[in-house]
């Protein structure tokens, strides 16, 4: 189902989520879960007023079983402290939540039943989105913070690897130290099938910010240098770029002779010239010919 506004990004509701409105009417939970899909629905406009504010590429907001998310081509390719601002301004919708339910408390607008529910989904929904596990805004604030300090490979892989320990650490507290609950061990499991598929899927993502970066599509704020060995592979030296930061890359020849290159060179080499099982000494010599 797709819902167009003038005001609002367009919306798709995942079918199996009017199966789980199906039940809920049925079971007398409607009320439950309409208040849970309207927080996660003023959460991911969030997102999106913010990401519109920068002018990204939004191709829609998903509504689904276990939250929503919205879908949009930008990620990697945007600054990071812009990317931070974009994630989060979800949680942010949170405390404007709990600064209105206030008031409505106040002037008793609700009854006092309806309100310390809407606060207890309101605070869940919010620690939970908080979890630094990807692709959760916890995950993806993580993921910034790494990419302050190490490499975009680095980072990225780091923050799956980080996040299937800790979902799995959380699968196995629920089965032996808490009451289980099938639906939050069901989406620590989709959680974890994400992270899993993600983790396949790494090389793509690597390839695609490198794309990016040839294309011009980022922003320089700094310029580094990176030092590598002649018989590097243009993979090796990629795994060194930074997120923001534009590198020059010193080559050590085996003559003791330091080559430079600079990085556009090397993006040329890879995606243009094809360039794949040469070192990074082969194409500087070859460059300076």
């Amino acid at each position: 189902m797709t819902i167009n506004h003038r005001f609002i990004p367009t919306i798709h509701i995942h079918p199996i989520l009017f199966i789980f409105i199906f039940i809920s009417i049925l079971t007398g939970t409607f009320i439950d879960l309409f208040i849970i899909i309207s927080i996660v629905f003023i959460h991911e406009l969030g997102h999106f007023f913010a990401a519109s504010y920068y002018k990204w590429r939004i191709k829609r907001i998903m509504l689904w079983v276990f939250g929503g998310v919205m879908d949009t081509d930008e990620h990697g390719n945007r600054p990071i402290k812009e990317e931070f601002i974009v994630t989060i301004s979800g949680p942010f919708q949170h405390l404007i939540i709990y600064f209105i339910m206030y008031f409505v408390s106040i002037f008793s607008l609700l009854p006092p039943s309806l309100i310390s529910t809407i606060l207890f989904y309101n605070t869940t929904i919010l620690i939970f989105n908080l979890l630094p596990v990807w692709p959760l805004d916890g995950g993806k604030l993580l993921f910034y913070l790494l990419s302050k300090r190490f490499s975009f490979q680095k980072a990225y892989y780091t923050t799956i690897q980080a996040s299937i320990v800790i979902i799995s650490f959380i699968i196995i507290a629920q089965l032996v130290f808490f009451p289980f609950t099938l639906s939050a061990c069901l989406l620590m499991i989709f959680l974890l099938v994400e992270n899993y598929s993600d983790w396949k899927k790494r090389h793509f993502t690597f390839i695609r910010f490198l794309l990016n970066r040839y294309k011009g599509n980022h922003l320089i704020r700094s310029v580094s240098s990176i030092t590598v060995p002649s018989q590097y592979s243009l993979m090796d030296v990629f795994s060194h770029f930074r997120r923001d930061v534009k590198h020059s890359i010193y080559i050590q020849m085996p003559n003791n002779k330091r080559v430079t290159i600079d990085e556009s060179d090397c993006l040329k080499s890879y995606f243009f010239d094809k360039h794949y099982h040469k070192t990074i000494g082969e194409i500087a010599t070859y460059s300076t010919i």
